[in-house]
């Protein structure tokens, strides 16, 4: 069973939708019990940093994340509070990967939305990723790059699309909504 973690974020619904789509058992969970017992564990969400973290916290799911052995994903929002500190709200967050989460300068149009091709891809998240597949984007903060960096995107300036350690997979972009090719690094996920 794949479980899809419920707190203060929008999104999990597609989410939960995606991952039927594919053909797999999955539960929107906060149950601790249900959580650690899961083959999988996706952390999504669209959402605030500083009141997401809170949720995490008063319930803490923050600690049984981190603590979790068995393949986790974590998408968008999910990412950003995988990461050590958010400026959203200055906000520390669970210090998975070593990076910082930061506002998008206003250079451009912010929030980054819309379809953008992924650079330097690695990790078997990405297998049979093309050069021409293109993600779905809608963010108005970023990861910097780091040692945990497997995918880049250049938006203003380049940024971690993706992140990996050891158990923890994470991408900014959307792979729920990001067609065939999302559908595709979403089966390779469970597929680990």
């Amino acid at each position: 069973m794949i479980a899809i973690i419920k707190y203060n974020a929008g999104n999990i619904t597609s989410v939960e939708h995606a991952v039927k789509r594919l053909g797999l058992p999955c539960r929107v969970t906060d149950e601790i019990d249900e959580i650690l017992c899961a083959d999988k564990v996706i952390f999504p969400g669209v959402g605030e940093a500083k009141s997401a973290i809170k949720y995490l916290k008063d319930r803490e799911l923050d600690e049984v994340i981190k603590s979790l052995l068995q393949p986790v994903l974590g998408i968008c929002l999910g990412l950003q509070l995988m990461c050590r500190h958010s400026e959203e709200g200055d906000t520390p967050c669970m210090d998975i990967f070593d990076a910082a989460v930061k506002k998008f300068p206003a250079l451009d149009i912010v929030p980054h939305m819309g379809w953008n091709n992924l650079e330097k891809v690695h990790t078997p998240l990405f297998r049979d990723f093309a050069k021409e597949d293109t993600v779905y984007f809608v963010h108005g903060y970023y990861a910097e790059l780091c040692r945990h960096t497997i995918a880049q995107c250049d938006y203003i300036l380049p940024f971690s699309a993706a992140m990996q350690k050891d158990n923890f997979y994470a991408t900014q972009f959307h792979p729920e909504k990001s067609g065939s090719v999302g559908e595709r690094i979403l089966a390779n996920f469970l597929r680990l």
